[in-house]
């Protein structure tokens, strides 16, 4: 096919491209091509046509789209495996998939189980691989514990001694001097911190040696604790950076995040780097952002799994899930839990507490929605039943 026409075709399905499914533009441009439809009035005419079809099937009047969404999304659902998978082969880093990772995502979990990040990289960091490392040092939380080769801790002079690996300094690109600065920081000012030697810090409760006994000897123990979680090099909760080459470019993947201070660097790629933390992505980018994080997470593991949903089913779960302006949870103590309808409420969870609350309160139930008509027998207004609309005939009573 000309190139001039595929610019064309390309062109007029960008036009339509919030109309239409990424899916349904993908199909129809392949479809184009397969048939060598080169005349642009046609071309135009096909799209158009798909639009006007595609529009007519969205929804018809009434439809219980709501019910549709949670049978096309749980069905599949039950197919999915329970597995957390190691990440692209890698040991260190671990991904929850299948059901396990839906179940966060629709139970609003503030801490994932295994929290990532895909960090892409600026020019001329993703292209060479010293560079892509550089970053990696930069990003990859270090702490004295990661560098240290032995600690001691003398109770007769209230000392503790960091004895330094010089290896493990090498590697990580830190001095013994920068470790200092930082355990002299996190310390505080009243705790005395010197070097003793190339690669020995120690660290004194009083400037005069003095036996540790009672309060003296937990207050040691305290130290030595943050002594060694003192973070000396690195961003905060980022435990583990792995480079992998995606196409022609370095990324780089995360165990832990820190979505806010990771994408301050001047060498990452802001607008590409993603976090599975959906309410990080709402604290930091805000609520659009983790409903788009919502649909992309839900539409990674469908696709992972070998499962064909449509995108309008993931929308609406997303949509419904961030509506309120934060995120929340479709259980009891989140979009169930919230429902005006005491019937509605008590059908999800706990229905005896749910059935005595709404006594105590007086509440009232108005049958508006679907749920509480089935509860009572009566007819939900859905469907063919949605108009109030009676017509006399001619001749009737």
């Amino acid at each position: 096919m000309p190139k001039e026409i595929l610019e064309f075709i390309d062109e007029e399905l960008k036009k339509v491209q919030g109309e239409l499914s990424d899916k349904i533009l993908t199909e129809l441009r392949e479809e184009l091509i397969s048939q060598r439809v080169t005349d642009k009035d046609l071309i135009v005419k096909i799209i158009k046509e798909v639009v006007k079809r595609y529009r007519r099937s969205l929804l018809d009047p009434g439809e219980t789209i709501g019910t549709v969404t949670a049978q096309s999304i749980s069905e599949p659902a039950t197919q999915m495996t329970l597995r957390t998978f190691h990440y692209a082969g890698v040991r260190e880093i671990n991904v929850t998939l299948g059901l396990p990772r839906i179940i966060e995502i629709l139970d609003a979990r503030r801490q994932p189980s295994t929290p990532i990040m895909t960090v892409y990289l600026r020019p001329p960091y993703n292209k060479v691989l010293s560079k892509a490392r550089e970053v990696a040092s930069k990003i990859e939380e270090t702490t004295a514990e990661d560098l240290t080769r032995d600690i001691e801790t003398d109770i007769l002079t209230s000392t503790i001694r960091v004895i330094l690996d010089e290896h493990s300094l090498e590697e990580r690109g830190v001095t013994a001097e920068q470790v200092y600065e930082r355990i002299n920081e996190a310390v505080g000012k009243k705790i005395l911190v010197e070097m003793e030697g190339k690669n020995i810090i120690a660290v004194r409760l009083y400037e005069k040696p003095k036996p540790a006994s009672g309060t003296e000897f937990l207050k040691l123990v305290a130290l030595r604790d943050k002594i060694l979680q003192t973070i000396v090099k690195g961003i905060k909760g980022v435990k583990k950076v792995v480079i992998q080459k995606m196409g022609d470019e370095y990324v780089l993947q995360t165990d832990g995040t820190n979505l806010e201070k990771t994408i301050k660097l001047p060498e990452v790629d802001y607008t590409r780097t993603i976090s599975n933390d959906i309410f990080e992505i709402a604290r930091v980018l805000g609520i659009e952002a983790a409903r788009n994080a919502i649909v992309n997470e839900i539409s990674k593991v469908l696709t992972e799994q070998g499962l064909d949903v449509d995108q309008r089913y993931i929308n609406l779960v997303a949509d419904t899930l961030t509506s309120s302006g934060t995120i929340m949870a479709i259980g009891r103590k989140g979009l169930a839990g919230s429902k005006s309808s005491p019937l509605t409420r008590m059908s999800f969870e706990i229905t005896v507490k749910k059935i005595v609350d709404a006594a105590l309160r007086g509440c009232e139930d108005r049958l508006t929605g679907i749920i509480e008509n089935i509860i009572v027998g009566g007819m939900p207004r859905v469907g063919t039943n949605l108009p109030l609309l009676l017509i006399k005939r001619e001749g009737s009573k």
